[in-house]
């Protein structure tokens, strides 16, 4: 049966699958990143993994896999297919297409961003499916985007497209590892909520979820941590509203798992501060911590298709 490998690495661990033509999942698999032993025995990791899995393919589908994709965090340079910088994992410039590439025995690699990858499975198959134009931004350790047009993703010129984590929305507000102060990720982020939720409560180990719990309850300090989050994240939604005009808006990652104790509030939000702007559609994403895996398999597919018609 006709498949490619899809990998998705994360700073914590990978997901991988053999994904068909029409877009099943053939095969899944699991495993820890292992970042603590060092940047270069993550990358053997990945491409263990890898040939792994083109060893099942192999063995279990009578053929092995005629390409793989590969969605990893940091900046990334997709046309050179070079992990150029992820701090979480402690790469520079590692030039991981090729390198897979020549593992798997020459198959054609596609490298993309990890969030850009995520977007594109949620634009083409999960909540942004039939949309033309949608802006998906998952809520996490930090904020990202991805940028939607016509079942592709715009990446921008230099591969920085999306960055909404990184508008400033409270100038003079908490430092950011970016080196600015006020970043959207600092105040909405799911990582921002747990300290916010943690200083308020005076539970160091308290964290989002934990906070969302205590607003389901009623509780008047978690009830104001999460009306700041959520003030803050309007804000910066509707600035890359009002820059994109997004038909529809996805909101993924950690702080979305609260459902509708989030999106009530945050729809709310965003509706007080639009004036001619269009309100785009608000909805949570569709295919959880699997997006990125299955936006992998669709850019080794769309590197085939491309291949075929060069």
């Amino acid at each position: 049966m006709r498949h490619v490998i899809a990998l998705d690495v994360g700073g914590t661990g990978m997901k991988a699958a053999l994904v068909g033509a029409d877009g099943t999942l053939l095969h899944e698999a699991r495993r820890p990143t292992g970042r603590a032993r060092g940047a270069d025995a993550v990358v053997a990791s990945v491409l263990d993994f890898a040939a792994d899995l083109r060893a099942h393919g192999q063995a279990r589908l009578g053929r092995p896999a005629e390409a793989a994709g590969l969605a990893v965090p940091g900046i990334v340079d997709a046309e050179r297919g070079i992990a150029v910088y992820a701090a979480n994992l402690g790469w520079r410039d590692v030039p991981l297409r090729d390198l897979l590439a020549e593992r798997l025995g020459g198959v054609p690699v596609a490298l993309g961003h990890d969030v850009r990858t995520g977007g594109l499975a949620e634009g083409r198959i999960g909540a942004g499916r039939g949309t033309d134009r949608f802006l998906f931004v998952p809520l996490g350790t930090g904020i990202a985007g991805a940028i939607g047009i016509d079942g592709a993703i715009e990446a921008g010129a230099h591969g920085c497209a999306g960055e909404i984590g990184h508008v400033v929305v409270r100038p003079g507000g908490p430092e950011c590892g970016c080196g600015r102060r006020g970043c959207l990720e600092t105040l909405a982020s799911a990582s921002a909520v747990s300290r916010a939720w943690a200083a308020a409560s005076g539970d160091p180990g308290a964290d989002a979820a934990d906070c969302a719990k205590a607003v389901e309850s009623g509780d008047p300090a978690a009830l104001r941590v999460w009306q700041d989050a959520v003030d803050a994240l309007a804000d910066g939604l509707v600035t890359a509203l009002t820059l994109l005009d997004p038909r529809t808006l996805i909101i993924g990652g950690g702080l979305a798992e609260a459902g509708e104790t989030l999106f009530t509030p945050l729809r709310a939000a965003v509706e007080e501060r639009v004036t001619f702007q269009r309100l785009p559609d608000i909805v949570p994403a569709a295919l959880g911590d699997t997006a990125g895996c299955l936006g992998a398999g669709l850019l080794a597919w769309d590197l085939l298709a491309t291949e075929v018609t060069a």
